[in-house]
């Protein structure tokens, strides 16, 4: 999932935390650390989990 920025991933992140799935936010490609937090992120779901992912989204 792609969102607008770091601090919305952030929120995402937390939201899928509250439900026992654990989400990675990715920064632009080729900005690592360097990234701003006003880049567009992408959250990683990890492998197997994306149905979890799925079930979450649909209940918000």
């Amino acid at each position: 999932m792609t969102v607008p920025n770091a601090y919305i991933a952030e929120t995402w992140c937390e939201i899928f935390a509250a439900e026992g799935l654990r989400l990675t936010p990715i920064p632009p490609i080729g900005h690592g650390e360097d990234a701003s937090m006003w880049d567009e992120r992408v959250l990683h779901v990890p492998s197997g989990k994306a149905h979890v992912a799925r079930e979450i989204l649909r209940k918000i």
